[in-house]
């Protein structure tokens, strides 16, 4: 099926069928969890087979469960989300009432990538169905398998008339974007977000972006160097550090680098469970690492699975200015925190921040002098699996939010609505006007 063929099937269910009741989301989304979890060691084995070893416990927690979680909550709450809200009228214009409802923006479309496969497809797709649209979806072309079964998953869980999903490589993908969608949301590298948003501009499609950037992980004064080496490598080591989210970059004030890789080896955490996700992605890490020693925290496992590495590149090393997207972690040593805040403010606005040993003023600080998509003290990654929470960037790492009650206004429209009543003082001035109406307007305009 082209792009355009899902589209154009979308809106001749959209034109008989009219938008979506909420009991029919929400049966939707009921009928989305069974699927998932019916389908999830399926879901695992074949994200296991694209990788070449994909950590079947990361597949089940990051992909399935996630999603799974998400649809839940937004069925929890759809009701509430979907209340028209009375709203304000002023005086002259009384006894007239006025009020918004969300409706749905029609036909979403969703570009999905390989690091996520599932959950970034997926978890878009919850929250365009709980707003009452209908929804195709473009899976990465790098997890063949996975993009199969998840188009199985979708016929059986919704159905042809409520979802489509589109098969191809990077072609397909050119012509999925340049389609007069509804909306649009792209998760996947800045570069490739840029292209995708002059293509929607076109159409004038509104476009939700989720990014990428150096995400820099602040380790202050006040650290347990021992608590926050663990924390960080958590983060890293989900998914091989194959994560927008994941910790970029180490900015140590206060600490020596060496007794933070002395931490490192004594946390545990050395080599991922998954590996890296293709021959491609190996020969880019290596490229960007380039001649940059590694300290590295353990051994390389099977076929692409590599343990994580700590480097300490010098300035202008590329490492240290791209993101790296894999089981390496940059460290750098700051003399304090307006440099910390200066490496930070310097660079594109990353998706995340976080900090370990901060104090409260320390992270009004870094509030109020950076701008990122989330400022996270204590640990790293596990925020985005929280539903209510929005998630998004700022600046190059994106643009729009979505999750829970943030996705679901995404994926809205907010319609006004208002009753006049038989007679209002705002009558009075219609035409043609009377000497009462001048004479209120003279009262109204004179400075008091």
């Amino acid at each position: 099926m082209t792009p355009g063929e899902a589209l154009a099937r979308l809106r001749a269910a959209e034109a008989r069928d009219g938008r979506l009741p909420l009991e029919r989301r929400r049966a939707l989304l009921d009928s989305l969890v069974r699927t998932l979890l019916l389908r999830a060691e399926d879901l695992a084995a074949a994200l296991d087979a694209d990788y070449g070893g994909r950590s079947r416990l990361e597949t089940l927690l990051a992909d399935v469960l996630c999603t799974v979680d998400a649809a839940r909550y937004s069925r929890r709450h759809l009701k509430a989300w979907a209340r028209p809200r009375r709203v304000a009228v002023p005086y002259p214009f009384w006894p007239a009432r006025a009020w918004e409802e969300p409706v749905p923006k029609g036909i979403v479309g969703i570009m999905a990538p390989w690091n996520y496969p599932v959950q970034l497809a997926l978890v878009p797709l919850v929250d365009a169905i709980a707003a009452g649209n209908r929804v195709a979806v473009k899976p990465s072309e790098a997890v063949p398998r996975t993009a199969a079964l998840m188009a199985e998953v979708l016929e059986q869980a919704l159905g042809p008339d409520i979802a489509a999903t589109v098969l191809g490589g990077p072609d397909v993908a050119a012509d999925f974007a340049a389609q007069a969608w509804d909306h649009l949301i792209f998760t996947g590298g800045t570069a490739t977000g840029r292209k995708v948003a002059e293509a929607a501009a076109r159409n004038l499609v509104p476009v939700t972006l989720e990014l990428g950037g150096k995400c820099p992980a602040l380790v202050l004064p006040g650290a347990d160097l021992t608590v926050a080496a663990r924390d960080i490598l958590a983060g890293k080591a989900v998914n091989a550090g194959q994560t927008c989210i994941a910790p970029d970059t180490v900015l140590l004030v206060g600490h020596r680098p060496e007794d933070f890789l002395n931490a490192c080896r004594a946390s545990g955490i050395a080599t991922p469970e998954s590996g890296i996700a293709s021959q491609a992605q190996a020969a880019r890490l290596d490229r960007l690492v380039g001649a940059v020693p590694l300290e590295k925290l353990g051994a390389d496992g099977p076929g692409r699975q590599r343990a994580l590495a700590l480097a300490f590149p010098p300035p202008g090393q590329p490492l240290g200015e791209e993101e790296i997207f894999g089981p390496v972690l940059a460290v750098l040593a700051q003399p304090d925190l307006d440099a910390a805040i200066a490496w930070i403010t310097a660079r594109p606005v990353p998706l995340a921040i976080y900090l370990f040993g901060a104090t409260r003023a320390e992270q009004a600080t870094v509030a109020s002098r950076t701008r990122s998509g989330a400022l996270v003290a204590g640990r790293a990654v596990e925020f985005a699996a929280f539903p209510a929470l929005g998630f998004g960037g700022a600046g190059a790492s994106g643009q729009g939010r979505y999750h829970g009650k943030a996705g679901f206004f995404t994926f809205s429209d907010t319609r006004s609505h208002v009753r006049h009543g038989r007679w209002s003082l705002s009558r009075l001035f219609d035409l043609p006007r009377k000497r009462l109406a001048l004479r209120l307007i003279d009262t109204l305009v004179r400075v008091r």
